[in-house]
């Protein structure tokens, strides 16, 4: 699963690097948790930066708290789930981090370790959203991040992994005229071992409150 990312690279570099608009701002962020708001980008009309809130609430939910069950969403099921297949052919969207958290178990503890690409540059999830109104009028935009099988720097530490898009893969999942599951299930692959690193880091991440450059101590 994916429960904890980082986005400390600034904004602008942002969407130079995802070819759109700077019109979010934002402070460096070192504990990025479930519930709070995400860096996305979307293609709605035209690609562009949006801030959503991470974990699912589909459109026909009858309650908010779903979301809290929905931080992540299996590749291999996404076709076939009724939470998730319309949203693969039309609500598809990028979740910008550019390190992950996650927990491996080493003598009888879990040790937070934290995994970015080898250049630490940013990098998108794949990822589904969509838009909610709840009976005192709010409307609520979140999203879901896709995973898949680990790769074999990721098999050492957990048995799932988020799925990071190369940048040529980005640009088909956006694109909205690619709405059949056979064109954009194959997107969704474990992203190459010799390109990424993970090391041990603070246990102070463990706690979702907790923020700031010491966490990656």
């Amino acid at each position: 699963m994916c429960g904890r990312f980082t986005l400390i690279t600034d904004l602008q570099t942002i969407a130079e690097v995802f070819g759109v608009p700077a019109t979010l701002e934002a402070q460096p962020r070192y504990n990025i948790a479930p519930s709070q708001e995400v860096v996305a980008i979307l293609h709605e009309g035209a690609r562009q930066m949006a801030w959503l809130r991470w974990g699912l609430i589909p459109s026909w939910a009858r309650e908010e708290a779903i979301g809290n069950r929905m931080i992540n969403a299996r590749a291999e099921t996404l076709a076939e789930k009724p939470s998730f297949k319309h949203l693969l052919r039309s609500r598809r969207c990028l979740v910008v981090a550019d390190g992950f958290y996650e927990w491996q178990q080493a003598n009888g503890t879990k040790r937070p370790m934290y995994v970015t690409l080898r250049d630490r540059s940013p990098f998108a999830f794949a990822g589904l959203w969509d838009q909610w109104s709840a009976a005192d009028g709010r409307v609520l935009r979140t999203c879901t991040i896709v995973t898949t099988e680990p790769n074999a720097l990721l098999a050492t530490i957990h048995n799932r992994m988020p799925v990071i898009l190369p940048r040529e893969a980005c640009e088909r999942w956006l694109d909205p005229t690619l709405q059949e599951a056979e064109a954009l299930l194959p997107l969704l692959r474990p992203y190459p071992a010799e390109e990424m690193q993970a090391r041990p880091v603070s246990r102070l991440v463990n706690d979702p409150h907790n923020e700031g450059a010491a966490l990656l101590a």
